[in-house]
């Protein structure tokens, strides 16, 4: 119950294609940084294409960021890589007879909704530039 490393995977793209500085990153270059392998790096820089986030196209080596990372919140990458996009799952078939499993899905609905939208929140109000410019500092680059 946790949301998938594509996640911060793909924020590491983002983050990538901001500071190489020989331009657009290779997914084989990228999937070194990474830790993972390169077919990994192509499948998510895939999904952040289709949600506009970034250029790269087939056969020429290289990804681009389609926009500032000023423009991109930590939201927009989420719902470009997360196929659910829901934070917790509910079992779907418990058992009508019981009377915990005939109410768990009811009262749990509400709970989970309210955490959706606190994290939907906090991942709005940031920037991927805000994760960029901390990692440079960090890495003093």
């Amino acid at each position: 119950m946790r949301i998938a490393s594509r996640f911060s995977i793909a924020v590491h793209i983002l983050t990538l294609c901001e500071v190489d500085p020989l331009g657009a990153p290779t997914s084989e270059w990228m999937a070194g940084s990474i830790g993972v392998n390169a077919v990994i790096v192509r499948n998510i820089t895939g999904q952040l294409r289709r949600a506009g986030l970034v250029t790269a196209r087939q056969g020429v080596a290289g990804t681009s960021l389609a926009k500032p990372l000023e423009q991109i919140s930590l939201l927009d990458v989420y719902r470009a890589v997360e196929v659910d996009g829901e934070l917790f799952a509910i079992h779907p078939r418990p058992n009508p007879d019981c009377p915990v499993g005939a109410n768990i899905q009811s009262s749990l609905e509400d709970v989970f909704h309210e955490a959706q939208e606190a994290m939907e929140a906090r991942l709005a109000a940031t920037s991927v530039r805000e994760i960029a410019t901390t990692i440079q500092e960090k890495a003093s680059i």
